[in-house]
């Protein structure tokens, strides 16, 4: 159930009210439509309050959302969990439609998605009152609603393919459905509203937004455009959209990649769009977070003594971390994999990595020891917040970090894959874009860079991010590198199966082949 009641403090100082929608299940259109009742209209002033809450809807991601969306890639594996077998099982692609991860991913992000919808019909009814400035200002509202409803629908049909298109708040019409979009038409429709969204966005960097700190711009809407035509194989789309990202001048790398994940990166030259928490400064009282415990190690001496540790539900492949020294690579790999004296010693069971750099160690450079525990061998690093950089008085599992969603090294690779593939620069080189990611690595420059070049950099830059590689993976049906360490892929295991409980309020998802 949504919270009727909350105020929103995921912005820096902004302190608001909003009511909103409530509803635990999709087939309730009048609960859906119905958060604007008792609204005074006339006050026109008061239509960014529900822009704010659509933002609060997409912020408030559940700690199974998107790990389910990003376990099946083979830069991840599930820890060994026992109580939430099902989720190892999806590891494996073995799947249970009655598991409630599936259910819970599926009908949260469709009640954001609503609640969208709704705050976007809301905007236009104080449309109708406002003076002309006022009418502007709604259009870019809506936009920027646009862009948040169209992150959580490519997620969604990322995971089961053919999913529904709501196209306002009145989930009924879902019902009256003859057939389920497929994800070519969700992608293209993802796409076609972009082009909307696009010209009525702020062309600035989301830092730069003085109302909104960290909100939607134009290059948000880009990016998503960039990601739908990715999945379309529209190729010359991404280079399109990627290059007036990069022509723009206003993102660049972020110099450390190892703070890039934590506190120094928030909101840093890179970030295209991140999920925003914060402390508010404070040891205790009222905080926003993502609930990152899945992610942690089970078992752990912080530096800072008192700091929780994790679950240890969620680790970096064997086969990530062997590609990783196979190439060289250093501070990536330090980054992204918090190592156990279990997990080395396994690792040097194999001859070829008997001798391990000195980074390979279970103490991070901020001096936290990640002992051995029974679910994994190792932890993800990007999810890591060291405990010294904690708030004092705040000990929940990477408490005050924001959550990485799109950066600019996604669009600098994606723009150099789209030009692999054929797409024509309107940007700077392939080459060049490959090399600016390889660079902050401390990798070498290369030259003539081919497509297999670019994946294995996707590969080494994205690790652990949203799912990134699988899905790369499947576009491109190199099923081969899913099957690893025992695992089996085969093309009927690209898309989890519709939850049954949404099988059941929508029977047309029941003859909807995958």
């Amino acid at each position: 159930m949504k919270l009727i009641l909350k105020i929103l403090k995921f912005f820096p100082l902004l302190f608001l009210i909003f009511i909103v929608g409530c509803t635990s299940n999709l087939d309730e259109p009048q609960l859906n439509n119905n958060f604007a009742g008792g609204t005074d209209f006339t006050k026109t002033e008061d239509m960014r309050l529900s822009l704010i809450g659509v933002y609060e809807a997409f912020h408030s991601r559940g700690w199974e959302q998107p790990l389910l969306i990003s376990v099946r890639g083979d830069d991840v594996n599930a820890g060994g969990l026992g109580d939430q077998q099902p989720f190892a099982d999806t590891d494996l692609f073995k799947y249970d439609k009655d598991y409630w991860m599936y259910n819970s991913l599926w009908e949260n992000i469709y009640v954001d998605i609503i609640s969208a919808h709704t705050a976007m019909e809301q905007i236009s009814r104080y449309q109708e009152l406002a003076d002309e400035d006022g009418k502007n200002l709604g259009d870019s509202y809506i936009a920027e609603a646009k862009v948040l409803r169209a992150m959580m629908l490519f997620h969604i049909s990322q995971v089961w393919g053919s999913v529904f298109i709501p196209e306002s708040s009145d989930t009924g019409s879902l019902k009256e459905l003859t057939a389920v979009p497929s994800q070519e038409a969700v992608m293209q429709h993802l796409s076609d509203q972009m082009d909307e969204a696009i010209p009525l966005l702020p062309a600035v960097h989301p830092k730069d937004r003085s109302d909104l700190p960290g909100g939607v711009t134009r290059y948000t809407a880009l990016a998503i455009k960039a990601l739908a035509n990715q999945e379309l194989k529209n190729y010359q789309a991404v280079a399109d959209a990627s290059a007036e990202i990069i022509n723009s001048g206003q993102y660049a790398l972020f110099t450390d990649f190892y703070e890039l994940f934590k506190i120094p990166g928030k909101l840093s030259q890179e970030s295209i769009l991140d999920l925003q928490y914060s402390d508010f400064g404070q040891g205790e009282g009222d905080r926003e977070a993502h609930l990152y415990n899945p992610y942690g190690p089970q078992n752990w001496t912080p530096a800072v003594e008192g700091a929780g540790s994790g679950w240890g539900f969620y680790e970096p492949s064997m086969k990530f971390i062997k590609f990783m020294l196979d190439r060289g690579e250093t501070i990536r790999l330090e980054t992204s994999v918090l190592f156990t004296n279990r997990g080395i010693a396994e690792l040097q069971t194999d001859p070829n990595y008997a001798t391990l750099p000195g980074f390979v160690t279970n103490t991070t450079r901020d001096g936290d020891v990640i002992n051995d525990y029974a679910r994994a061998l190792f932890a993800s690093g990007k999810h890591y917040l060291p405990s010294n950089q904690l708030i004092p008085g705040r000990t929940a599992y990477g408490s005050n970090k924001n959550y990485n969603m799109i950066r600019y090294a996604e669009i600098l690779l994606m723009y150099a894959e789209a030009l692999a593939q054929g797409a024509t620069a309107t940007a700077i080189s392939a080459d060049e874009a490959v090399n600016l990611v390889r660079a902050r690595a401390g990798m070498p420059a290369l030259s003539g860079v081919s497509l297999d070049d670019i994946l294995d950099e996707k590969f080494a830059e994205l690790g652990m991010e949203w799912g990134k590689r699988y899905f790369d993976m499947l576009r491109l049906e190199r099923f081969d590198e899913l099957s690893y360490d025992g695992r089996t892929f085969s093309t009927d295991q690209r898309f989890l199966p519709y939850p049954q409980s949404q099988v059941d309020q929508f029977p047309i998802l029941a003859d909807q082949a995958q």
